[in-house]
């Protein structure tokens, strides 16, 4: 079995997502590809989506006389973006997301800007009172193209324990 693959029946494939509370071990890092280039139209949909009306994400004439000269991509669609890209490697077989930490915006990001995240696993411990399931933290952090850091945060998700829930049906 390959990493995300399994075999149904012979030459027979099925597509998996995630990972079981087993499979995650303190330290390692996932890296969450493709990257995502960011466009105006991802920009200005967001702002319009989540009723943040700030000019800095869409006056470009506006946004020529501060300190940064262009539009800003507004920070909320960076930590969905983040979020989702890491779905598929940290919470894929969750059955609860528990909540976000220490959510900080370190670099402005621009349309244009392509991200890159990676997810690094800081603690995991089985659940106190939910049989079959474990709690699992780590921290997602998100570079633009140059390799700075634009974004990061710790997120913690609960997950299945392998042979529990019947997730890969």
């Amino acid at each position: 079995m390959r990493d995300g693959v399994v075999e149904v029946s012979p030459g027979r494939f099925r597509e998996v997502q995630g990972r079981y509370f087993d499979d995650f071990v303190v330290g390692h890092v996932y890296e969450h590809r493709p990257g995502r280039t960011i466009t105006d139209a991802d920009n200005v949909w967001f702002t319009l989506l989540t009723m943040n009306t700030h000019p800095a994400h869409f006056d470009y004439e506006l946004s020529k006389k501060t300190e940064f000269g262009r539009p800003l991509v507004v920070s909320p669609l960076t930590i969905a973006l983040m979020t989702g890209m890491s779905v598929s490697d940290t919470s894929g077989k969750a059955i609860a997301n528990l909540g976000w930490d220490e959510v900080r915006m370190v670099h402005p990001l621009f349309v244009g800007d392509t991200i890159y995240c990676e997810s690094e696993i800081l603690d995991k411990r089985e659940s106190k009172s939910r049989e079959g399931q474990g709690i699992v933290t780590f921290k997602t952090t998100a570079k633009n193209q140059d390799g700075v850091v634009v974004s990061h945060f710790k997120r913690s998700v609960l997950v299945w324990k392998r042979g529990h829930g019947n997730l890969d049906d």
